[in-house]
């Protein structure tokens, strides 16, 4: 995935976008990752600043959501759903073998949805059912 690299200026130009918008803070932070891959710490103020909030308020909102990053992203991401229907089926043995080969590229993640074909992982935003390491392999490729 390609992102733009951070910009204080590319940022208030997205949070201008969503000026109307109620409850902006959630909806902002995904804005800025989507646009640059992850939510660069500067955002924070930015964002509180903008939206007229506290600090606090942004803080708790970037790290309550674990899909939400504050460092940029590798150049492969792997998720591996978690969840349980996943764990189920193997998710964890599955998580421990994939962050063992690919540890800086590998999160959990909690349901993608596709319980009926778990254990079930993400690679660079495409889902894989029935997931192993070598799909997984395959996918990074």
């Amino acid at each position: 995935m390609k992102y733009s690299p951070w910009s204080q200026e590319q940022a208030l130009l997205l949070l201008a976008t969503l000026r109307e918008e109620k409850g902006p803070v959630l909806m902002a932070l995904q804005l800025m990752q989507k646009e640059f891959g992850y939510v660069d710490p500067a955002c924070v103020e930015l964002i509180a600043n903008f939206f007229n909030k506290s600090r606090a308020e942004v803080h708790g909102v970037l790290t309550f959501y674990h899909d939400l990053r504050t460092t940029p992203p590798t150049q492969h991401q792997i998720s591996i759903c978690v969840a349980e229907a996943c764990q189920a089926v193997g998710a964890r043995a599955l998580e421990k073998e994939v962050k063992g080969k690919f540890a800086n590229e590998t999160n959990d993640a909690y349901c993608f949805g596709n319980c009926a074909l778990g254990p079930a992982a993400m690679v660079n935003g495409k889902i894989i059912g029935r997931a192993t390491l070598a799909k997984i392999e395959k996918a990074r490729q």
